[in-house]
C-alpha cells in the first residue's frame, strides 16, 4: 500500500529549507536571525535569558551590540532601558537613531557592518519598514546578515525579517509584507493575542505562505533560511509551525529548549552530589549509637 498523503503543517520538511538547501549544511551558514515572539529586556525585566542567548551567539565575551529602536520612533525611554541592560561589562553598546538630527553615528553602513549583534526593538512594523527603506537601512542590514552579524528582535523587530507578517499595532490584525529575508509567514505574541492568532489562521487558509508563530518568551533561531532551534525564557513558552491542510489550519507545536533549565552537566553533578549525600547519611545511620551513660 502507498503512504497516506499528509497535510503540510509547516514550512520545513524533514530535510530541506524553502530554497531546497539541505538542513545538514545550516550549521556552517553564518547568517543568523533570532525572532522573539515577545520578551527580552523590554518585556521581561529581570529575566535576561533570551538576551543572554543572542549575546552568546556572537562568540565574544563583550560583543558590539547596536540597538535600532526605529519601530518606537526612537523613544528615549526605550534607548535608556537598552543601555541599562547592555552597557558596561556586558557589551560594547550603541544605538542608531533615525528620528534625530544629532545622529552620533557618522557612517551608518560602516557602523552596522562592524557590529557583532544588531538588536531591533518593537513598535510599529509599518513605520519601521518605511523608515528603513527611506534611509537604505534595509539593504545595509541585509548586507550585515550576509557578513555574519547576528540579527535579532522582538515583536516588530521579529516580524520584519519574514516575507509575510501579522501586525496588530493599530488594533485590528493585518498582513504586512516584510523584508523577505526569511521566506515564511510569521506572527508574534501567539499565546497572548487570540485575534492575531485567528487572523493568521484565516490568512493561511486564504493562500498565504506557511510559516511560524512564537509565544511571548519564545524565540526562533534561524541559520540561513532553516529553523535551527526554538528557545524560551519561560518553561511554558513555545512556538508552532503552521500551514493549511485539507481540513483547515494544520499546526505542529515545536519543542522549545527552556534556557533556565540546568545543563546536562549541571544536572548530572547535582544527581551525583545527591547520591553521595544519601550514601553518607546511610553510613551514619548504620553506625550503632552509644548507650547513654548510667546516671
Amino acid at each position: 500500500m502507498g503512504r497516506k498523503a499528509q497535510a503540510k503543517v509547516g514550512p520545513l520538511d524533514k530535510h530541506q529549507t524553502a530554497s531546497g538547501d539541505d538542513i545538514s549544511t545550516m550549521k556552517t551558514d553564518r547568517r543568523q536571525i533570532v525572532a522573539f515572539g515577545g520578551g527580552g529586556f523590554s518585556m521581561e525585566r529581570g529575566n535576561p535569558l533570551l538576551d543572554d542567548y543572542v549575546l552568546g551567539l556572537t562568540g565574544k565575551s563583550r560583543p558590539k551590540v547596536c540597538f535600532l529602536p526605529t519601530a518606537s520612533g526612537d523613544a528615549d525611554h526605550y534607548v535608556v532601558r537598552f543601555y541599562q541592560e547592555f552597557a558596561k561589562e556586558k557589551a560594547d553598546a550603541s544605538h542608531l537613531t533615525l528620528f534625530r538630527r544629532d545622529r552620533a553615528i557618522p557612517c551608518v553602513r560602516e557602523h552596522l557592518l562592524s557590529q557583532d549583534l544588531i538588536y531591533v526593538g518593537g513598535g510599529s512594523l509599518v513605520s519601521l519598514l518605511g523608515v528603513w527603506k527611506a534611509h537604505g537601512i534595509d539593504q545595509i542590514i541585509r548586507e550585515a546578515w550576509e557578513h555574519g552579524v547576528v540579527l535579532c528582535g522582538l515583536s516588530a523587530g521579529a516580524l520584519c525579517w519574514f516575507t509575510d507578517s501579522i501586525t496588530a499595532y493599530y488594533d485590528a490584525p493585518e498582513r504586512v509584507e516584510g523584508m523577505g529575508m526569511l521566506p515564511w509567514s510569521f506572527t508574534a505574541h501567539y499565546d497572548a493575542e487570540p485575534e492575531r492568532r485567528d487572523e493568521f489562521h484565516r490568512l493561511l487558509c486564504g493562500g498565504m505562505r506557511p510559516g511560524y508563530a512564537a509565544d511571548d518568551g519564545a524565540a526562533l533561531h534561524f541559520r540561513g533560511l532553516a529553523l535551527h532551534r526554538v528557545v524560551s525564557s519561560r518553561p511554558s513558552a513555545g512556538a508552532a509551525s503552521l500551514g493549511c491542510g485539507p481540513a483547515g489550519v494544520a499546526e505542529r507545536r515545536l519543542e522549545a529548549d527552556y534556557l533556565g533549565a540546568p545543563s546536562r552537566r549541571e544536572a548530572a553533578m547535582a544527581e551525583a552530589t545527591e547520591k553521595v549525600q544519601e550514601a553518607a547519611k546511610a553510613v551514619v545511620d548504620a553506625v550503632p549509637r552509644a548507650a547513654p551513660a548510667p546516671a
